[in-house]
């Protein structure tokens, strides 16, 4: 195959278009030098994020080392002077948490609840108006305050265990 002049000078110059056109498509390394940088500032917040971390646990160390033991903290008997909620029937293990947090800890306190009480709680609770009367929460915490034991199935009289 031989060339012609006319087909060297067109390979010539496109030779020379697709030089100068990698060349201005490459940006002369600036990619290259966007990933370094890059590269960098992601090792640098990771450094950082490593500092934070190390600091706040030895902030937590040196609290807990700080924090009284259980016994001479104020009110930590109160878990002892709760009742177990949970022992009127249709009441849940998250429910009784939950009068808890409401101030409710005694089965004293849920047999002298009030109208306005009971709705209350019902809407604190997500359960249907009138549950509480239904199910007799008032007088199962009366029995179970007066001696442990409540009505079971047919009406017997149960203890819990």
């Amino acid at each position: 195959m031989s060339f012609t002049l006319n087909d060297v000078a067109l390979l010539l110059i496109a030779l020379v278009i697709g030089l100068i056109l990698g060349l201005m498509m490459s940006g002369r390394g600036k990619y290259r030098r966007a990933w370094r940088d890059e590269q960098a500032a992601h090792r640098a917040m990771l450094k950082d994020r490593d500092a934070q971390l190390e600091a706040a646990n030895a902030r937590i160390v040196a609290l807990e080392k700080r924090t009284p033991a259980v016994d001479a903290v104020p009110g930590a008997g109160i878990a002892a002077e709760r009742d177990d909620l949970s022992q009127i029937k249709g009441l849940s293990q998250s429910q009784a948490a939950s009068l808890h947090e409401a101030g409710y800890h005694r089965y004293g306190q849920i047999a002298t609840l009030s109208n306005e009480q009971e709705a209350a709680l019902e809407a604190r609770l997500g359960l249907t108006p009138g549950t509480i009367a239904r199910e007799d929460w008032r007088e199962q915490a009366g029995a179970l305050e007066g001696g442990g034991q409540r009505k079971g199935l047919f009406g017997r009289i149960t203890t819990p265990v």
